[in-house]
């Protein structure tokens, strides 16, 4: 039995008897629960008569208990409070590497890396065996490979699966099947997330990338520009295998958006009114589409009808818009060290994103560095400072809190069950992290 370290915290046991170990402390104080096993650490709960469903690789009762649980937490012994139910306050580790929050979560906190480890577990190991299978170039599978070392945040598929799961509950329908073609989407979304940051690497001339030398730095940009399209190439393959037209529809467009907003990204010299809806849009275009379209695609394959969709659809919108805004805060308040690639990346670009917009309107000065991209000598500092000295960062964090908040919303139109509680702990995640 290993002892794995996170975050500077130990965690013991296998993956699966700590999984299993959350969940008897979450229901095990239930009438019809064993104790947990010493060879085991745990038992399968005896439950007669009863309806069962399948839960995480767990079968409990879901006519009676949980339904009490989930509308009274205070009447377990344990509430669903992650940092009361764990005895070592820890999250659990997997091959995908996580970020603890920076702030507390809600009070409900249900960790969602740990109700998805089954799923999350091997994730990186499929992405490589699909790139390394199609192709006989070994160099182009290195290139294609780079980035899937599970040292990644994994949001996207995490909460592309947090969300099929929600919808899954929501219909009564998880079969295994469905399940496996949902992961499937969830692949096909970091898989394209990933060759987009490998095609930045290449236009930014970027040395770091997640705290280690970027592809463009390693390799020719024509090999790296290859090796994004060939990430593109399997990931579609491996969509038209599901023979769902729908579904390709909905991840096509993610594509089609992503190239869009890459173009008004490099093109943005908008008079002062248009700016700001020209970098939401382009945000969305960016980043937030791969989200909304993947959860969407997620209810698509479900068969779920047009209101859970948009929900799903809507739901990823605004977190991938909040997951944006913090990103573009944090180019201004965290160190090197922290966010893996250099800070002020995007002044020295010559793009002006939401703090730089908020500031604009206490310090008019910016307007003409705006317009100019920066460029001058001294621009980049001066315009650090001013964002600094204005209420840009409060104003962004604030804008990125609304859409976390809409999120959360959202996600409490659909049943409650421990993945849709997950989806409101995501935003929380998505608002305090730190990186």
């Amino acid at each position: 039995m290993a002892c794995l370290s996170t975050s500077g915290r130990v965690v013991c046991g296998s993956r699966r008897q700590q999984t299993h170990k959350l969940l008897y402390q979450l229901f095990g104080s239930r009438p019809g629960y064993t104790s947990p096993s010493p060879s085991t650490g745990f038992n399968p709960p005896k439950v007669q008569q009863q309806a069962m469903r399948l839960f995480h690789g767990l079968s409990f009762s879901m006519g009676k208990d949980y339904p009490d649980l989930m509308q009274s937490p205070h009447k377990c012994s344990h509430t669903l409070k992650y940092s009361q139910c764990s005895k070592a306050n820890t999250r659990q580790h997997s091959s995908v590497h996580t970020q603890q929050p920076a702030g507390p979560v809600r009070e409900f906190q249900i960790d969602p890396y740990i109700i998805l480890d089954d799923d999350l577990k091997y994730f990186y190991d499929d992405v490589r065996y699909l790139l390394k299978s199609g192709t006989s170039q070994p160099e182009l599978d290195t290139i294609a490979s780079y980035y899937f070392d599970g040292q990644g945040k994994a949001l996207r598929p995490m909460v592309t699966m947090l969300m099929a799961k929600a919808i899954n509950y929501h219909l009564n329908n998880e079969s295994h099947q469905l399940v496996h073609k949902q992961r499937q989407i969830a692949l096909f979304s970091e898989m394209v997330h990933s060759a987009s940051l490998v095609h930045d690497d290449v236009i930014d001339q970027s040395d770091f990338r997640r705290g280690k030398p970027s592809v463009n730095a390693l390799w020719n940009h024509k090999k790296v520009t290859m090796a994004g399209d060939y990430i593109l190439s399997i990931a579609s393959i491996m969509i038209a295998r599901l023979r769902s037209d729908d579904v390709t529809i909905v991840l096509s467009q993610i594509l089609t958006d992503l190239v869009q907003g890459e173009f008004m990204q490099l093109g943005s010299r908008e008079t002062e009114n248009e700016r700001f809806a020209h970098y939401l849009t382009k945000t969305y275009r960016k980043t937030a589409s791969l989200i909304a379209n993947a959860l969407k695609a997620t209810a698509v394959i479900a068969q779920a009808d047009d209101n859970v969709a948009e929900v799903a659809f809507q739901y990823g919108r605004n977190i991938g818009l909040a997951f944006q805004l913090v990103d573009d805060m944090l180019d201004f308040v965290s160190s090197t060290e922290q966010m893996g690639k250099p800070t002020a990346a995007d002044l020295k670009l010559g793009l002006a994103t939401a703090p730089v917009l908020f500031a604009c309107e206490k310090y008019p000065e910016l307007n003409p560095m705006v317009m100019r991209r920066f460029s001058e000598p001294g621009d980049v500092e001066r315009a650090f400072e001013l964002v600094h000295k204005s209420h840009g960062l409060e104003q962004t964090r604030f804008l990125a809190k609304k859409h976390c908040n809409e999120a959360i919303r959202l996600a409490q139109e659909l049943t409650e069950s421990p993945y849709q509680k997950g989806l409101q702990v995501v935003a929380d995640l998505v608002i305090n992290r730190m990186k």
